[in-house]
């Protein structure tokens, strides 16, 4: 088995955590989520990564360096006046000497001559060249590959070519996972014990939040032990586990909370120079946990510069499409998808659209209020009987429908492309997961509040020539391929409707009403 195929193997415990508990792994067995995850962490670096924020003070991917490129030296400098002091010493005459070949036209034209350069010159030719100069220097020769890429027919990687409409730009998105998987690097902060830090829930809804943890602790081939090599750096808590054993239930009060992540972020900010060099530009927090962006406002700099992952990707309550990521929710209630993949076409689907969930937040109620028992091709439900199967359901509608609850996320997204069911997707204020990538408007139906009561004219109106439903199967179709594929590249990409973002600046696509000025058009790209 190689090397891959070990950590593939090895990764099968996320699958088979043991609910609120540590997720101990045991290496054995296999299962297609781990395959699927096993890309999910790759991924989610790739949004991390090119998240990283700029500014005028620090270099692309937030270092706090000089310009990270460099010019050709200035012309010589005119002769020195005389009433200049700093070039009254010992040398002067030398200098003036040197100089007069471009000052006299007299001067021989056989005597040779090389100027000295300038103290500004030498100062450029003494400077070391630091890790950060080096790791820019490789990104540019990423950027440029990304940038060809968009005009080549063929790729280097023989295993899979994304394409479809489904991507906003698929070429330069697979060139940015090619390059990633050369050169990208994340380190953890090993300081932090559990059950807080390096820990996190493998079952629930908020499952991802301990798998990822996991999952980017586990990986040899993106994590590095060396910081100075870094791209990136995640804050390895758990906002799960905080609220767990941190919280004092029913109090309503953060404080806890958010003095745990001050002083942790305190800490590794003594011990190391990394936060204080970007102000926390190139660090990274991911969260499932609804109050998972309330966290990050423990310290300043956690919530105006650093990355945040989070499933609660609300724009109304500051999450920024440019700097932050949105992460899909996915609820696994036994630690694995065994059994959770498939569904038949759309022709043999009955089921117009279905619901059924808790009458959560402001959106549910009205969705009730409008479709419930109402109409015999809509199957919306607070609570399915036992029993009725939830995912035989899935598996028999056409169009699944994913309001938003107390707050924007819902893992029916999620479950409806695994099950081959067109998401529709209610809410005003949702960024869909890795927007920039992915063009949800083929394969989803993206719906605000006001349109419930059209709600069913607006879905038999949709065309089968739109492609919607083949889209979504394609979804399906290429998630089955990729469990039974040992291609860890053909996994990855295939997957980008769970974990990838922000490879999109000038595509072809419309825009989107959340996206912002800064977006870069893929991991490397300027």
């Amino acid at each position: 088995m190689d090397e891959k195929g070990e950590i593939m193997y090895g990764m099968n415990c996320w699958w088979r955590g043991i609910g609120w508990s540590w997720c101990a792994c045991r290496w054995r067995g296999s299962s297609s989520a781990t395959k699927l995850f096993i890309f999910m962490l790759p991924l989610i670096l790739v949004a991390a990564f090119a998240s990283v924020k700029p500014s005028t003070t620090v270099c692309r991917w937030g270092f706090n360096i000089p310009t990270c490129s460099f010019s050709l030296p200035p012309p010589p400098p005119p002769h020195p006046h005389p009433s200049n002091s700093s070039l009254q010493s010992n040398e002067t005459e030398t200098v003036n000497i040197v100089s007069k070949p471009w000052l006299n036209s007299s001067a021989p034209v056989n005597e040779s001559y090389e100027p000295q350069p300038s103290p500004r010159q030498w100062q450029k030719k003494k400077r070391k060249v630091s890790n950060l100069d080096r790791t820019e220097a490789v990104l540019a020769q990423a950027r440029s590959a990304i940038r060809d890429a968009r005009n080549e027919n063929q790729t280097q990687d023989s295993d899979y070519v994304p394409a479809g409409p489904m991507y906003w730009n698929a070429k330069t998105f697979h060139r940015s996972y090619l390059e990633m998987e050369k050169q990208f690097k994340v380190f953890v902060y090993e300081e932090g014990e559990p059950p807080i830090f390096h820990n996190g829930p493998c079952k629930s809804i908020y499952s991802m939040e301990g798998n990822f943890i996991h999952a980017i602790e586990m990986n040899e081939q993106f994590r590095t032990r060396d910081p100075e090599k870094a791209h990136v750096f995640f804050l390895p808590f758990s906002v799960v586990m905080m609220v767990r054993f941190v919280y004092e239930r029913d109090s309503r009060d953060f404080g806890p909370i958010k003095k745990t992540v001050t002083d942790y972020i305190n800490l590794i900010a003594d011990r190391y120079p990394y936060w204080n060099r970007s102000h926390g530009a190139d660090h990274f927090m991911l969260a499932c946990h609804d109050w998972g962006p309330e966290t990050s406002l423990s310290l300043p700099y956690l919530r105006k510069n650093s990355i945040r992952a989070l499933c609660n990707a609300n724009t109304s309550e500051g999450f920024e499409a440019a700097k932050d990521v949105s992460f899909p929710e996915i609820n696994l209630q036994t630690g694995s998808i065994e059994g959770f993949l498939g569904g038949p076409s759309a022709s043999r689907r009955s089921i117009l659209a279905f619901f059924a969930g808790g009458v959560h937040g402001p959106i549910r109620p009205v969705l009730l209020e409008h479709w419930e028992n109402k109409e015999e091709d809509m199957e919306v439900h607070k609570y399915l009987p036992k029993s009725v199967s939830y995912y035989g359901m899935l598996r028999r509608s056409k169009f699944c429908l994913c309001p938003s609850g107390y707050e924007v996320a819902s893992p029916r997204v999620v479950e409806a492309i695994y099950t081959g069911c067109v998401p529709v997707l209610i809410s005003d204020h949702y960024v869909p997961p890795f927007s920039d990538v992915l063009n949800w408007k083929t394969f989803s139906v993206e719906l605000s509040v006001k349109d419930i009561p059209r709600l069913k004219d607006i879905l038999i109106s949709i065309s089968p020539r739109q492609g919607r439903h083949q889209y979504a199967a394609k979804c399906k179709s290429d998630i089955f391929n990729c469990l039974r594929a040992k291609s860890f590249k053909c996994v990855g990409n295939f997957t980008t409707l769970e974990l990838c973002k922000r490879l999109r600046k000038d595509d072809d696509g419309p825009e989107l009403d959340y996206k912002v000025s800064y977006v870069p058009d893929s991991l490397f790209l300027d």
